[in-house]
């Protein structure tokens, strides 16, 4: 059978696209900058004038910064960055397909829910907001003590003497590349704790991403929320057919 197709507007490096694509889409993505990392057909564009025509579904990821409540931990973060929410919502809202905007926590999206990776297994939390012309129903969060894999290290697999120091708290991946893992791995040892990931490998494994550099990753949404999102438009889709 065809695969219906998906439109991953503003796609950064495909966090969102992969997940979409274990649901069952084929994925197109479009980013106004390069994105080499990109796993599935990419264009370079700008995703308000891009053109919507031929896809069964669409999904947008417009610029955070200007939501983030990283805007407060730094002189000056976020200023000047673009509020695209509402002129995306309208290209949205014109399709006449399916559609879901994501963005972070603080943003202005209408009656969004949260998803969480905690309700997926995944060694993040990374809240985020998901609106929808379509019910799609949320996966709870499960921040209980003792919930959390155990963090990894390294290669990514726990040495003998790292596994017996486990972290079963979240992993955070934000900032800069850290340059002095040992640095990291000394912080919030005590169980249900957040500790910054210490490398991209401990990163890679806590979001389920395998593709993407430091920069990338830490910009990027864990492809187990599309995949859960995902599966709920193919159902809307076929509904409709």
């Amino acid at each position: 059978m065809t695969r219906p197709r998906l439109l991953d507007l503003f796609c950064g490096a495909g966090g969102a696209a992969m997940g979409y694509h274990r649901a069952g889409f084929d994925v197109v993505g479009v980013d106004i900058k390069p994105q080499p990392h990109y796993p599935f057909e990419f264009h370079q564009a700008d995703a308000l004038t891009f053109p919507l025509d031929g896809f069964d579904a669409i999904h947008a990821s417009p610029p955070c910064q200007a939501y983030t409540l990283m805007r407060h931990m730094g002189k000056r973060a976020g200023e000047g960055a673009p509020d695209l929410v509402d002129a995306t919502r309208l290209r949205l809202e014109g399709s006449g397909v399916p559609w879901v905007m994501e963005n972070v926590v603080g943003s202005p999206l209408d009656n969004p829910l949260v998803l969480c990776g905690s309700a997926f297994g995944l060694g993040v939390r990374r809240h985020r907001l998901f609106e929808s012309s379509h019910l799609i129903f949320r996966a709870p969060c499960d921040h209980r003590p003792g919930s959390w894999p155990v963090a990894v290290w390294g290669d990514g697999r726990p040495s003998r003497r790292e596994a017996r120091r486990e972290h079963r708290g979240p992993i955070a991946v934000y900032g800069d590349h850290p340059e002095d893992a040992a640095i990291h791995r000394a912080n919030s040892d005590a169980p249900g704790l957040t500790r910054r990931a210490a490398t991209l490998a401990v990163a890679s494994v806590a979001m389920g991403i395998d593709w993407m550099d430091w920069r990338e990753i830490t910009q990027a949404i864990p492809p187990a929320y599309t995949e859960w999102i995902g599966a709920q438009l193919l159902r809307a889709i076929g509904a409709a057919a």
